[in-house]
Formats: structure tokens, sequence, C-alpha cells
């Protein structure tokens, strides 16, 4: 193994990270550095340069503009205030109620808009004064906003499972959507459980108990938004659409929910629209940077030189799925999600595969693993939201992060260690 590629590559990324620069051009930068190593100045920036553009040259990448609108276009659309009016209905009179309706509510809109940031803006906005009010700590509210926005990169439809699905070189986008229900349920419900029984110690309130005909108009009120799901995930599984002629649905359906609702009107069209290309184009650079670097990985046989080491290391599954976990978690804090599946999957899917692992739970695992990293401080994208949308610090959302932080570790540790929870849906549907 030749090392100097390698150590030009880290080196230099880690280099650009620290002095400020923004995570796609410290990817472009060291991709085109490490090509410089082996070979003349032209083919280098060219090669790059080209890596760049034909990483975004893939049919199935056109649903993640169309998901990211139909994401803004729900944020907007008075979608958020309908599902946590019904979550409030269900969880509200148990202890740590509004904690546990913020949870709900960020699954919900999460699965639906596809979006932790979304999701952590529109509810910490929405739900964080409520909880103050109400007695709870700002810190409190920012944690379980926080973690709780992440569960929507798992609960489908997921922009970053269809990367994933790209990274994986066509692992079915329909199986990881199945595949992606009971771990994001599951690691909710474990948030709910450490939530409220953070609650109950600190003696926060807990709201009255709602009559049944309550929870039939809000659920009837949530309806329409709720059925998405129901249109995007059943005409992908049932072959009616695939998954970016579903993406395209959706955008359609969530203009005219919003349209009816009257929270998207003409005059705020323009500025939806400009936000959900603003998105897409930092996740386009992100992807096409990614790509560039992948393919640098796979010209200077790095992945195959990892999976050696590992496996030089053992070969007994538990052990490899620690080890690869333990480096996800470490990435996770300082790489943005979208390059790191990007990067990563080449390198580690040959390893795990190896191993009798199937590519659809090892994407759960991985996409899991850095929902984790979502989380923490320096990179972590939605930190950073929750903390800015409930007016406090890092180091206050810290102590009251941490029992969440252990809450979705142990989820991790399940999804890795017991296959089925991610394949069971999909092995249902013959995919």
């Amino acid at each position: 193994m030749d090392y100097i590629p390698v150590l030009v590559l880290i080196i230099s990324f880690l280099c650009l990270l620290a002095i400020g620069t923004p995570v796609a051009w410290s990817i472009s930068i060291s991709a085109l550095l490490t090509m410089l190593v082996s070979i003349p100045v032209l083919p280098a920036f060219t090669t790059v340069s080209q890596r760049i553009g034909t990483g975004l040259d893939s049919f199935s990448l056109l649903a993640i503009p169309f998901f990211v609108l139909s994401g803004e276009l729900m944020n907007k659309g008075g979608i958020a205030h309908r599902l946590i009016a019904f979550a409030k209905t269900l969880v509200g009179s148990l202890p740590g109620g509004l904690a546990l309706i913020n949870v709900i509510s960020a699954m919900l809109m999460g699965a639906i808009a596809g979006s932790a940031m979304a999701s952590a803006s529109a509810m910490g906005s929405i739900l964080g004064p409520e909880m103050e009010k109400e007695g709870y700590s700002k810190e409190f509210g920012a944690a379980v906003n926080i973690t709780s926005a992440t569960t929507g990169l798992i609960i489908p439809p997921s922009n970053v499972l269809i990367v994933y699905s790209l990274a994986s070189g066509g692992a079915s986008i329909a199986a990881l959507f199945l595949a992606g229900y009971i771990p994001g349920i599951l690691t909710g419900l474990f948030l709910m459980i450490v939530a409220s029984f953070w609650a109950k110690k600190k003696k926060y309130k807990v709201g009255k108990r709602r009559s049944f005909k309550e929870v039939f108009k809000t659920f009837v009120d949530a309806l329409p938004s709720l059925f998405l799901l129901i249109l995007v995930i059943g005409g992908i599984v049932t072959g009616i659409f695939t998954a970016t002629e579903a993406s395209a649905i959706a955008v359609l359906y969530t203009l005219i929910l919003g349209m009816i609702y009257k929270e998207v009107t003409v005059k705020n069209l323009p500025k939806v629209l400009l936000d959900a290309a603003s998105i897409t184009a930092i996740v386009m650079l992100l992807i096409g940077a990614s790509m560039s670097m992948s393919w640098v990985l796979s010209f200077e046989n790095i992945p195959q030189d990892i999976s050696a080491g590992l496996l030089s290391i053992s070969d007994n599954k538990v052990v490899i799925l620690i080890i690869i976990n333990l480096l996800l978690l470490f990435v996770g804090i300082f790489m943005d999600m979208t390059p790191a599946v990007l990067i990563f999957t080449p390198i580690f899917l040959p390893v795990v595969t190896k191993l009798g692992l199937d590519p659809i739970h090892f994407g759960i695992i991985m996409i899991l693993n850095l929902c984790i990293g979502l989380c923490t401080p320096p990179v972590g994208s939605v930190l950073f939201v929750g903390v800015g949308v409930a007016n406090t610090t890092i180091e206050k959302v810290i102590k009251p992060l941490l029992p969440l932080f252990l809450a979705m570790i142990f989820a991790l540790f399940l999804v890795t260690y017991f296959p089925q929870l991610s394949l069971w849906l999909p092995s249902l549907f013959d995919l």
C-alpha cells in the first residue's frame, strides 16, 4: 500500500477544514491534491472537474430537488401546526407531554419534509416558546428538538437514502425506504422514553387528557398531510412510479395542499422556490465534490486497502461492525452527512458484504450512525439550527443532550446487531 496519497488526502482535508474552508471545497481541493501525487497537473485538474460534473449526471438524483421543494412547501404550508395539534391530543397528558409532542411531530414532519433542519427549525420555533411557557427549560426543549429532528432522515422519504442508493451502486430505493421505518420509529420511541424520565425527574407540567372526539378531529385535520406518506411510499413500493416520479408528485400534492390551507400563495411562492433552490445547490455541490473524492479513492485503491486492513484485524462480524460504527461516529463529528455517505460507502460496503451483511441493512446502520453526528459539534448542522432557534448556547444544551445521545446510540446498537429490524418490511414486499 502506498501511504503518500492517503496522507496527502487526510492531512489536506483536515487542514482545509481547520482553516474554515467550506466542506465541499475542502473535499474537492484535497481530492485534487491527492491526484497531483500520481498524475501531471493538467490531467489532474481535468479529471477532478469531470468527476464533479459526471457525479451529478444521475436520473435518481433528480428526486432530491423535488423532495427539497416539497419539504419547503410543507414547512411554509401550515403542515407543522396540524401535525403538532394531532401529536398534542395523543401524548399531551403523559409526563413530559410537550417533549413527547416534539418527538412525534418531528418524526412526522421530518418524514414528510425529508429534512432534519426543516424539522428542527419548524418544531423549535413553534413548540420552543410553548415549552418555556409551561416551565420546561429552554436547553431541554432544544435538546429534544435537535435529536428528534434527525429521525426524519431514517423515516422515508429521505434524500440521504437516495444518496446512499447512488453511492452503493444501485441498492433499491424502495427497499431502503421500507427499511427505514422500524429503526426510525424505534429511535423516536427511545428518545420519548428518555425525555419522559427527564421531565418526570424535573417535575415538568403535565397537560390535560383529551377526549376521543378531539383526537379524531385533529387526526382528520392532519390526515391530508399524512396521506402524502402513503401516496409516495405506496406508489414506489407497488411500482406505480419511481422515486423520482414520486418526488415530483409530492411537490404537486404539497403545493395544492398549501394553497387549500391558504398558507402558500402566489405572493410567497417565489421565496419558497428560492429557498428550495438554495438548499438544492448546497446539496448538489456536496454530492459532486464527494463523487470526485470517491473516484480518487477508487483510483488510488484506498477502499481495497482499508478493506484488507480491517479484515486482517478480525473476520468476526461483531468486531468489524463495532470498528466501523466507531469510525463513522468519529467521522460524523467532523463531516456533514451527504459527503460522509458518498465517501465512506464505497470504503466500508465491500468489507461488510464480504462478511455477509445486506447492503440495505448497512445503509440504515450508516445513516442512523451519521444522524448522531448531526447533533454533535463542531459540524453538527442540526445542533446549530436547534440552538439558534432556541436562542441558547451549545454549552448549555450539552447536559440534557447526553442522555438523548445514549438513547440514539442504543437504537444504533439494536439496529446493527438485529438485521430484521431493517430487513423485515422489505422482505414482506420481496424487495
